[in-house]
């Protein structure tokens, strides 16, 4: 269960009276997209349809709903100077109650846009790893940590998937289509291994390996040798977390390396959906 249902089914359960406030039009600009939706309980908020003026107008219609036993009600909202946003698009928004089966709806429909996530694995839990666990967990993905040295999963926070492994590689080789490698284990040997698995992988957005110029220049050299397509070797991102700064922190590097694990997958997702796009036909009309 990722973090998301657990906070959906804790909300949902600790607040029985509900309103469902969902973005049902969009027209321009908007700080979310229609569709979106968020959940108002008398002192809880379970997700965001883009803050500022345009949300707390709607929280404030959502509880006088709850406060007058109320169903239902539609706002029509310009998202200009008249509520202080400068957005300049309009949004319908519909509040509803939360009833039971409006309820299951809503939990089946986090629970497989959570399923859909793009996994991203990251071996090693030594300093940098953790700080870049703690990261991604905030983010839209399946995350899991990956190391040999249990008393290492040990120290990552509560919440956090993670498993002991005797040979990390496998994981690489059963991972699902679509996954993200980030290696920054403490065993340069096992570092290595692990990227020639992943780089034999074509499906990966994103391959990252902790390290040096010198540890890439001696990874590429051992890699071909070892019969790697020097080709592949442009997937691979070594040092991950630079973005240019050479900042050694751990804290620092792991915040790179998120940005950096997130606009890869945005451009690999951006990539499959404009291949699954339907092609637009010519037609020449003669006269």
């Amino acid at each position: 269960m990722t973090s998301r249902t657990t906070q959906l089914t804790h909300f949902l359960a600790t607040n029985p009276d509900a309103i469902v406030c969902t973005l049902t039009s969009v027209r321009g600009s908007s700080p979310r997209e229609q569709g979106t939706f968020m959940l108002v309980g008398r002192t809880d908020l379970f997700g965001t349809i883009g803050g500022g003026a345009l949300e707390y107008m709607v929280i404030e219609h959502a509880r006088r709903l709850i406060a007058n036993g109320q169903a239902e009600e539609a706002m029509d909202v310009p998202l200009g100077p008249e509520i202080g946003q400068c957005c300049g698009g309009r949004v319908e928004v519909s509040l509803r109650y939360a009833n039971a089966s409006l309820r299951d709806q809503l939990t089946a429909q986090i629970v497989a846009e959570d399923a859909a996530l793009p996994h991203v694995f990251v071996f090693g839990a030594g300093h940098v790893g953790r700080a870049l666990a703690q990261i991604l967990s905030l983010l839209p993905v399946q995350l899991e940590v990956i190391d040999t040295r249990r008393e290492e999963l040990e120290l990552l926070p509560e919440g956090i998937a993670a498993r002991v492994v005797a040979m990390p590689e496998a994981v690489v080789r059963s991972a699902p289509e679509g996954s993200s490698y980030v290696i920054l284990t403490h065993d340069h040997a096992l570092d290595f291994l692990l990227a020639q698995e992943a780089l034999a992988r074509s499906d990966s957005p994103y391959i990252g390996m902790v390290g040096s110029q010198t540890k890439r220049a001696r990874f590429s050299s051992w890699f071909r040798a070892e019969g790697g397509d020097a080709r592949a070797l442009e997937r691979l991102v070594s040092p991950i977390g630079q973005q240019g700064l050479g900042d050694k922190r751990p804290a620092v590097i792991a915040a790179l390396a998120a940005a950096e694990i997130m606009v890869h997958i945005g451009q690999r997702e951006a990539e499959i959906a404009r291949a699954r796009a339907p092609k637009s036909l010519g037609v020449v009309i003669g006269r």
